[in-house]
């Protein structure tokens, strides 16, 4: 089931997210955010939804804010991530699905996607979707000890 997220999602986003963290440069942070963090994300988010099998969470995808400035209000970065047993069977597809949707029900007008680099399954999920490359940063994340670059994906939502 796919139900938007509450505060009490939280502890169990943390837990899928802090490995990604820690072990990967999928993500530039260094340091696994808290459940408090993540409710705080969560109560920011224009949409957050969780994916729920047994009262257990297996992934979450969100559309946040991509910028402080008004002139970006209708304009949002989108992110999914999966529990390690959840990967590789749709659900990141059917996170994607619902979410997208909600946004466009919402008037955001623009998904934006930062995808560290390499990363062929994300941007697979992603060119699914419609969204299309925009630009490459280069050499903009350092993690591990090593420049990654960074891809911006770019879906419009609606008019």
């Amino acid at each position: 089931m796919i139900r938007p997220a509450t505060a009490d999602d939280a502890a169990a986003c943390a837990q899928i997210y802090a490995p990604v963290v820690t072990d990967t440069a999928v993500t530039f942070e260094y340091e696994p955010p808290s459940a408090e963090e993540l409710a705080r994300r969560i109560e920011a988010a224009h949409v957050w939804l969780v994916a729920v099998e047994n009262d257990t969470v297996l992934g979450y995808a969100y559309g946040g804010p991509f910028a402080t400035r008004a002139a970006f209000a209708r304009t949002c970065e989108v992110s999914v991530y999966l529990a390690p047993d959840a990967r590789g069977k749709g659900l990141g597809r059917q996170l994607y699905t619902v979410l997208l949707e909600r946004l466009r029900d919402n008037g955001l007008h623009v998904a934006i996607s930062g995808i560290a680099l390499p990363n062929d399954v994300s941007i697979a999920l992603h060119t699914s979707f419609g969204f299309e490359l925009v630009g490459i940063y280069r050499e903009v994340g350092h993690k591990f000890n090593q420049w990654h670059d960074l891809a911006r994906y770019q879906l419009r939502l609606g008019d």
